[in-house]
């Protein structure tokens, strides 16, 4: 009895891993057309009884601004185009810190906040933190940097129930996400921490001096220059272990 139900829970498992590698896999190239996250902030506006339009265009690479990428890369991941999918020295540096009793501190480079975002509900539970990591290597393997980036910039948060850069540049500015300036941008990425109470269209003092950081880091880090570091060669879009 014992041996036939972990063989079926086994059957389970692999039958499970099977369906997030050719889920992840297909994300490579089809825009998700929803998310996790988008899922939950629906379910909470029937509780709430508050309406959200979900509905966003999708922007492919191409037409995202420069600025906005290396925007992102400066306020959340700077070690985006060196490690693979973990920064192991911001998570111990986030571990000391939240020790300490100070305010809790992520360390979430730009692959798991994908991962968490397209797949995972909301939460700090073990479960879901091995699930980030299992679909933050799978990411990792199967995705080249660049796909990574501009799924996280289409799919991300950046206000209550507004979704993506399209979205966001509309919402906070009145403009596509393809006119968006430097500034305009920075600010976008400086709400990123906390979009449901930040704003980008209307940013309070502590959003304006984090947006100026966030340009002074994006020319440290070489500005634009930065994105060749992740623009993935031509034999790369397919797995060269596949």
């Amino acid at each position: 009895m014992l041996r036939n139900l972990l063989l079926r829970l086994s059957k389970l498992l692999l039958w499970l891993i099977g369906l997030s590698v050719l889920l992840v896999l297909l994300l490579r190239w089809v825009p998700p057309p929803f998310t996790a996250l988008m899922i939950e902030r629906k379910i909470e506006s029937w509780h709430t009884g508050e309406a959200i339009d979900l509905t966003r265009k999708w922007r492919p690479w191409k037409e995202l601004p420069d600025d906005l990428k290396m925007a992102v890369i400066a306020a959340e991941d700077q070690k985006f185009a060196d490690h693979w999918g973990f920064d192991i020295a911001a998570i111990r540096a986030a571990l000391s810190h939240n020790e300490r009793g100070g305010s809790l501190r992520g360390a979430s480079t730009l692959s798991q906040q994908v991962a968490k975002n397209l797949f995972l509900w909301s939460g700090r539970s073990w479960p879901r933190k091995g699930l980030e990591a299992w679909f933050t290597a799978l990411i990792e393997l199967l995705w080249p940097k660049q796909r990574i980036l501009e799924v996280y910039l289409n799919s991300v948060e950046w206000a209550d129930g507004i979704f993506g850069a399209e979205a966001a540049a509309r919402h906070h500015f009145g403009i596509g996400a393809p006119y968006l300036s430097s500034r305009q941008a920075s600010l976008l990425a400086a709400v990123l921490p906390n979009p449901r109470q930040w704003s980008a269209g209307k940013p309070s003092g502590h959003v304006n001096n984090r947006a100026a950081w966030i340009r002074q880091q994006m020319r440290q880090l070489g500005g634009s220059h930065y994105l060749q570091r992740i623009k993935p060669d031509r034999r790369d879009w397919w797995p060269s272990w596949l």
